[in-house]
């Protein structure tokens, strides 16, 4: 299943006709609730912010590149509030 909010974009038909091919069911929210879908909202927000209101992608494969290097900088070298202000890695090295 994937949970999804009522929003525009996440109620197209084609979002449901390939989720049903796939045999996925979409799970939506309350509207009005977001917080029922707080991780994604949070992570949509970030991505939005930090970099995708602020590049111009030729082709989805460069979009592609883009995120995934952007993921990783945000999971293992971007400084983590949670963590003390630490990076995970600095954080292991701390720990050990």
């Amino acid at each position: 299943m994937i949970r999804c909010d009522n929003g525009p974009e996440y109620i197209s038909e084609e979002l449901k006709e390939w989720a049903a091919k796939q045999e996925i069911t979409l799970g939506y929210i309350q509207p009005g609730n977001p917080q029922q879908n707080a991780y994604i909202e949070r992570f949509n927000r970030t991505v939005r912010y930090d970099w995708l209101a602020h590049h111009l992608f030729g082709t989805l494969e460069e979009l592609q590149e883009f995120a995934t290097q952007w993921l990783w900088i945000y999971n293992h070298e971007r400084p983590n509030m949670t963590l003390a202000g630490y990076t995970p890695k600095q954080h292991l090295a701390k720990a050990a």
